[in-house]
């Protein structure tokens, strides 16, 4: 009989046993988390949190600070978020793992925001007493600090908001103060005249780590430099050479006057050439002239002949300059210049590019200074290193023509572009007949990352700590930098070598800046020495001071109350510059890091930190402690749009994390970052976001279907796992391997991996597959059949442990999930750890076999789909699919599922009748066949077979018997019970359950 319609003679609904649960599938984030938020802090969680871990190992990570300044832009959030990953992971993996978030108070991005908002009164700063000042820039960081404490506990990320570190905070001042002094004191700390960048719109030197390099259009020179007649020794040039000229190329015309020296490669060969004629058949008279004598490297003849508009020359031989001297091309300008031009060898001379020649101004170029330095021979023992620009960035008083005249605009619209330096050098190397050619270079160009503005290298007297100098243990700065950099574990691997090569490279540390707002370089110098003054009682009362009144002390103390009665106020300089803002944030460790908790065992900031916070603070911790003050440094990449553009707001493509909470919640944007590969650049913008929605809205999905599996369930309901089905064992093996994947991803810092992993499993192996197949016996078995108990007793495991797996990355979500499963007044979630995996739970064999059953489920499952969507079926419990599986060995291992199951039988013949009554509920049909080959191929040719899977092929026919009226179920037993002549055999005996227990009549 085939018969596929039961007889309606009661509706059988309310006999289901359906999830019920008041967890809302809208989960309405932005309007429930700042409740969750809330919550928290009247029950002072993280506080609890704390207590709760008592007595565990430590874990810390040390929070790099942000500037108090401004609103929290993505990359700050992401940031934070990532911090509150490592946190919350290693917590619940049961360290105790505090979080004391911090901030960077000090430095220029403060001081130039406050000096805006004088500007905007009409006040320059100079008009402004240091005292008021200062004060304006603590409360303006203070101001911020609020702002940014709030942005960022919107993100759900826990910490000791209540009680931050600050650098301005006495304490943290006094530290910085007393950690500078330790370098003082090992004698690393000395002043110096060099180039250094210098932003003359801020008037401050900067470090490499406050630069950032954009794009700028230079006014590019072919100068000539007038070759004199006797040479360094003394003899006279080659006659060839009388009248010739040394070709330099600059793109920075500006230093023309401050030009000391030529350097030259004796690797490269140079020629003498004579001009025979020039292109004059345009508007522009070319400056070069018929019988114009160049020395120029021959590789690069060619570009400074077409430079140059020379169309004709001949080569007169080659050129040996070394030896040679040029007269400055001003000489006959101003008797100013009228001084020797010697040619000298250096190492950083190329023929790539320009004449062969480098124009040497040691007062504007790291590489001019080294060269200069090392040539003594030709200095002014007045001025070895002549200074022509001052802090503003115009020509000193003294320095003819040019006086005054700005290199870079510092006020008004125009601040920030080029002055009228670059033009009236060019005009006068016109006038004097030595300019050959110019151009223009679009190249690379360093710019203050605050100010905008491009910088200039500048020689100032500035304040250095030594690294290549003896720290009194035979060991120098550096060396104990780079085998810090070796101990420590760098995520990824590769920016192990990116800061190696930094470090290995670097100059000495450049701690002074010409500013206002910051801790100062509490030194006194001696007067007729120079020496610094080093003695412990006059430190110790320095420190003291700060330490109660903060850095103003220095400032604001009669200088005689810190020099005591050994010495005298007036034979000493007091130091009123302000130390690097990287010293100060390198210094945190020292002070933010309490008893026990040094070295930390992390940090944690973007890649662009190698030359910043992990640079200064390795350095600061190798020259105060030997060692670095980390054990492992993870690094991530920065925030960029959809097309991978950088974020401006001239695009239009900057996302505030604010907005994002407030339109999709912030959980959406942790999903987003536990779902992106951090070591690069990570990708966001609506498109991303909303299929990060997507992602939540399945998830949601499937955790409020266990809620609602669960209704009623309590641990008198558990089954023992020996006594449970295959599948739920299974399901018990899958939960171990994913608890082992879970952990050793959050210990590797890899959220992706373990996002992937959960997210997977709940789609994949959940929703997919077992939820899938259980939804019969959740809904149809009678309550205290095994299956039933088995399958709630491994969900109860499954949402418990779902929920403790991602509650580090969705905190408000899985808490508003465990309220669900154990009640609002029960402890937060964040209170518990994961949990332990019994080892029973792992089977190997039993994972190997499922994964055979799983492989000839989806050739099931695909083929009744291809009737479905023929129209021949309905919905897969009207197909009975004939499997025919070619290899006997995966049959032995499925009839190992069977061992110890509700399937197995006794005889060979009624254990293939399980396999089939296994399969056809594994693949959610009402019945099927398996057919198995022992070695010759039995499926018939039109039989449906899967691409790429060869397990087994299928025969889709249609079930026989009776639909089920209950489970829809078509089998051959329905109407076995007179009671209910519509039901099958299972579900009579539910039903009947259920009806005794209400009270109702069969």
């Amino acid at each position: 009989m085939s018969d596929a319609t039961a007889t309606d003679t009661r509706d059988y609904k309310d006999t289901l046993f359906l999830p019920a649960t008041d967890f809302p599938m809208r989960a309405g984030l932005p309007q429930s988390e700042p409740k969750w938020l809330e919550r928290w802090e009247g029950e002072n969680l993280y506080q609890q949190m704390r207590e709760t871990a008592k007595g565990r190992e430590r874990f810390v990570l040390h929070d790099g600070p942000p500037y108090a300044n401004g609103h929290i832009h993505l990359g700050t959030g992401m940031n934070k978020i990532l911090k509150d990953f490592v946190v919350r992971t290693r917590r619940m993996a049961g360290f105790d793992a505090p979080y004391r978030p911090g901030w960077d108070c000090h430095g220029l991005p403060i001081e130039w925001k406050v000096e805006q908002n004088y500007r905007a009164k009409g006040k320059k700063k100079d008009d402004v007493p240091v005292a008021e000042f200062r004060k304006a820039c603590r409360d303006y960081a203070a101001e911020w600090i609020d702002v940014q404490r709030a942005e960022f506990k919107r993100l759900g990320v826990a910490g000791e908001w209540n009680d931050p570190y600050t650098t301005m905070a006495f304490d943290a001042e006094a530290s910085i103060v007393s950690e500078f002094l330790k370098f003082v004191d090992k004698g690393l700390v000395y002043r110096g005249s060099s180039p250094v960048m210098w932003s003359p719109v801020e008037q401050t030197a900067l470090a490499e780590a406050e630069v950032e390099y954009h794009d700028k259009v230079s006014t590019t020179i072919w100068v000539k430099f007038p070759v004199r007649g006797v040479k360094m020794d003394g003899s006279g040039i080659p006659h060839a050479m009388a009248g010739a000229s040394v070709v330099i190329w600059t793109t920075t015309p500006w230093t023309i006057p401050a030009n000391r020296a030529i350097c030259y490669s004796k690797k490269i060969a140079y020629g003498l050439y004579e001009v025979e004629g020039a292109d004059t058949g345009s508007d522009f008279l070319p400056w070069a002239r018929p019988g114009d004598k160049l020395i120029v490297a021959d590789a690069l003849w060619e570009d400074v002949a077409k430079a140059g508009f020379i169309v004709k020359a001949k080569r007169l031989g080659d050129a040996n300059v070394e030896g040679l001297i040029c007269s400055h091309p001003f000489a006959k300008t101003d008797k100013y210049w009228d001084y020797r031009v010697p040619l000298l060898d250096g190492d950083h001379v190329t023929d790539e590019q320009g004449t062969g020649f480098v124009h040497t101004a040691p007062g504007h170029g790291a590489e001019d200074y080294v060269a200069w330095m090392a040539n003594k021979v030709w200095h002014d023992p007045k001025e070895p290193i002549p200074h022509t620009v001052g802090p503003d960035g115009a020509y000193l008083p003294h320095i003819p023509l040019f006086a005054g005249m700005e290199i870079v605009r510092t006020d008004g619209k125009k601040a920030g572009q080029d002055g009228p330096a670059n033009k009236a050098v060019v005009d006068t190397l016109i006038e004097a007949g030595n300019l050959l050619a110019r151009g223009r270079l679009e190249h690379s160009y360093p710019h203050s990352w605050r100010s905008k503005a491009p910088v200039i290298f500048r020689n100032t007297n500035q304040w250095f700590i030594a690294i290549d100098k003896d720290m009194g243990d035979g060991a120098t700065l550096r060396q104990r930098a780079l085998e810090a950099i070796d101990a420590t574990e760098w995520t990824p691997k590769t920016a192990r070598n990116r800061i190696h090569a930094m470090v290995s490279d670097r100059p000495d540390w450049l701690i002074s800046r010409q500013r206002a707002w910051g801790v100062p370089l509490t030194i006194f110098v001696n007067k007729a020495t120079g020496d610094i003054l080093n003695d412990k009682a006059v430190n110790a009362r320095i420190v003291k001071a700060v330490e109660a009144s903060g850095a103003d002390a220095w400032f604001d103390t009669d200088p005689q109350v810190f020099l005591g009665d050994a010495y005298s106020a007036s034979e000493y300089e007091q130091v009123t510059d302000i130390l690097d803002v990287w010293f100060d944030s390198g210094s945190t460790h020292a002070f933010a890091l309490r008893e026990g908790e040094w070295p930390a065992d992390v940090y944690l900031e973007g890649s662009d930190q190698h030359r910043g916070w992990f640079q200064s603070s390795l350095l600061e911790s190798c020259g105060t402690r030997g060692r670095a003050p980390y054990k492992a440094v993870v690094t991530h990449g920065f925030i960029v749009d959809e097309k991978g553009m950088k974020m401006s707001k001239s695009l239009g493509n900057v996302l505030a994390p604010s907005a994002v909470a407030e339109k999709y919640g912030a959980d959406i944007l942790r999903l987003w970052a536990a779902s992106a590969d951090y070591s690069g650049d990570l990708r966001i913008g609506e498109a991303i976001l909303q299929s990060a929605v997507d992602s939540y809205r399945k998830l949601r999905n499937t955790l409020k279907y266990l809620l609602g599996a669960l209704d009623g369930f309590s641990d008198d309901e558990r089954v023992a796992p020996a006594d449970m089905p295959a599948l739920e064992r299974f399901m018990l093996h899958r939960m171990a391997e994913l608890d082992e994947t879970v952990r050793a991803a959050y210990a590797a810092y890899d959220f992706k991996r373990a996002w992937s992993a959960l997210f997977n499993f709940c789609v994949n192996d959940l929703s997919a597959f077992y939820l899938d197949i259980r939804k019969d016996s959740l809904y149809c078995d009678r309550p205290d059949a095994i299956r039933r108990r088995a399958a709630r007793t491994v969900m109860a495991e499954l949402l418990d442990r779902l929920a403790l797996w991602m509650a580090p990355l969705l905190p408000f979500t899985m808490e508003e999930v465990w309220a669900s499963r154990y009640g609002e007044d029960a402890p937060s979630v964040h209170l518990e750890t994961f949990k332990d995996t019994p080892a029973e739970w792992r089977d190997r064999e039993l994972r190997l076999n499922w994964d055979l059953v799983r492989r000839v489920r989806r050739v099931v499952t695909a083929a009744v789909e291809v009737e479905r969507r023929n129209k021949t079926l309905g919905s897969s419990l009207e197909a009975h699919p004939v499997i025919y599986l070619d290899w006997f060995d995966e049959l032995v291992r499925f009839d190992q599922i069977l061992e110890g199951t509700e399937f197995e039988r006794e005889t060979e013949e009624e254990q293939r009748a399980a396999l089939a009554e296994f399969f056809a509920e594994v693949c959610i049909t009402s019945q099927a066949t398996v057919v198995v080959s022992d070695g010759n191929k039995t499926a018939p040719e039109d039989a449906f077979r899967l691409e790429g899977e060869d397990i087994a092929a299928v025969v889709v026919g249609r079930a026989e018997g009776r639909k089920c009226a209950r489970s829809w179920r078509i089998t051959t037993d329905v109407g076995s019970d007179s009671r209910y002549p519509d039901l099958s055999a299972r579900d009579a005996d539910a039903v009947a359950w259920y009806d005794a227990r209400k009270g109702n009549a069969a």
